[in-house]
């Protein structure tokens, strides 16, 4: 080997050595030779006046036309290497100017989730109003945040600021009832949209891109365990002010309910998206870690399930003397629950996955787990098709069936895709590819709940 590089070049040496050392037809002499070679193009691009990070670039680019295995590496890593190259030595933003922003927004997210109690509309217990309008009170601080921490365009911040306002205008106007079925629905699913619309700010407007989609469903995961943390510290929170102060005889239990819990929970969901970007290299380990525990978890509660409900019998007819396993309508939500945390076990763990690591034992059992899955959605959806038949069409039943019928296509997808990935027919990137696509379905599902479904059941 030939001269002392860059501690960030021996990295990349590494990577590729690696890469190349997976090829049996190669052996280790051959790609000693190989990094002789490499080593000696970067020393000689560093000598023309090339930083250490584009010596490797264009030492592998060389090396590639020498050399297929190199080539494909090179091709591969091309969009990876550039993006280490840009933000390694790319002035940051100032993280105190970047922190006073968040908590700004945050205070300013607390201030808005308040503001109706002006008007005499009190968030404990005015329920409908804030299930309209609770998204719209917050998430637009969260998207101003990244606007303005990208330095987005006006075309960008007009592509985010028309959906607010179309959902504020359809949620204002739509008469529904108290307490009707398309409220919940159009509330639930308003969060869900906005929330996609909010990802196109924090990719910047590049909506096509599939790596900014990946980047955004990571960030959707790490967010939800910051939250989630801050949420607990929360509780704990709560809990010593009550006890603090019920010490010296004052109740503080008003104050909590009035202006703790909801300015807390509005603030925290401006404070965890600054912490995952501010701890980004910190982060970035803890949802994998989480996936790769559940992951054997819900695949097993998925296989015992399958086996259980063959033995119990009667899986959907809702008739009969047996037993009903798919007939209840609570069961069938939560199991639309549990498969979205399926989907979400599987995005994540492929987002924080060595796209060029050969498969893995962790890969054969997530195609388990995805086979387990979609038997037990195909299930659902004959039980659900059953319920409709039998009781007739409304608006839950609608909704979750189209969206077990969008699960099951996209695990369909996924699970093919896997299949052959593991068989070492597909490269996993296609398999990222598929999952990234089908975001746009999931908002454009989202907007026809949200829009079409209160007008269609008469916003009852």
């Amino acid at each position: 080997m030939t001269g002392d590089l860059d501690p960030r070049v021996e990295e990349q040496i590494t990577t590729w050595r690696e890469y190349v050392s997976r090829r049996e037809a190669i052996a280790g002499r051959d790609v000693d030779e190989l990094e002789d070679h490499l080593r000696g193009q970067i020393g000689r691009l560093e000598a023309s006046g090339l930083a250490p990070d584009e010596a490797f670039l264009v030492g592998v680019k060389r090396l590639g036309a020498l050399d297929d295995l190199s080539r494909e590496f090179a091709r591969e890593h091309s969009e990876r290497l550039w993006k280490q190259l840009m933000f390694a030595d790319a002035p940051a933003q100032p993280r105190g100017r970047s922190l006073w922003l968040a908590l700004g927004l945050a205070v300013g997210a607390g201030l808005a989730i308040k503001a109706p109690a002006l008007f005499g509309i009190d968030w404990a217990s005015d329920g409908a109003f804030y299930a309209r309008f609770a998204a719209l009170l917050v998430l637009p601080f969260l998207a101003a945040c990244f606007l303005v921490r990208r330095h987005a365009s006006v075309r960008t911040t007009v592509i985010v600021g028309v959906p607010f306002a179309l959902t504020a205008v359809m949620m204002a106007a739509y008469p529904f009832a108290p307490d009707g079925a398309t409220l919940f629905l159009a509330a639930l699913h308003s969060v869900v949209l906005l929330w996609l619309v909010t990802g196109i700010a924090y990719v910047n407007g590049a909506v096509r891109s599939g790596r900014a989609r990946m980047d955004f469903i990571r960030f959707t995961g790490e967010w939800f365990v910051y939250f989630v943390l801050i949420a607990l510290g929360g509780a704990v929170l709560i809990g010593l002010t009550v006890a603090v102060f019920a010490a010296i005889d004052l109740d503080a239990s008003r104050f909590v309910v009035d202006w703790l819990v909801p300015c807390g929970a509005a603030g925290a969901i401006i404070v965890a998206a600054w912490l995952v970007e501010a701890k980004q290299s910190v982060i970035e380990n803890i949802a994998p870690v989480l996936t790769r525990l559940f992951t054997p978890l819900f695949t097993l509660l998925l296989l015992a399930f399958i086996v259980a409900g063959f033995l119990q019998g009667n899986l959907v007819d809702s008739g009969g003397d047996a037993p009903e396993v798919f007939g209840q309508r609570d069961l069938l939500i939560l199991f639309d629950i549990v498969l979205v945390v399926v989907l979400a076990l599987l995005l994540y763990s492929q987002s924080a996955r060595e796209p060029l690591a050969p498969p893995s034992w962790f890969d054969r059992l997530q195609l388990v787990m995805i086979a387990a899955a979609l038997i037990v959605d195909i299930m659902v959806l004959v039980a659900m098709v059953g319920r409709i038949a039998e009781f007739g069409a409304s608006p839950n039943k609608l909704a979750s069936l189209g969206l077990n019928i969008i699960l099951v296509a996209n695990l369909a997808g996924a699970g093919w895709l896997q299949l052959r990935f593991v068989m070492r027919r597909t490269p996993f990137d296609r398999l990222e590819r598929w999952q990234t696509g089908y975001v746009p379905v999931y908002l454009a599902w989202a907007a026809i709940v949200v829009v079409a479904f209160p007008p269609l059941f008469g916003f009852v």
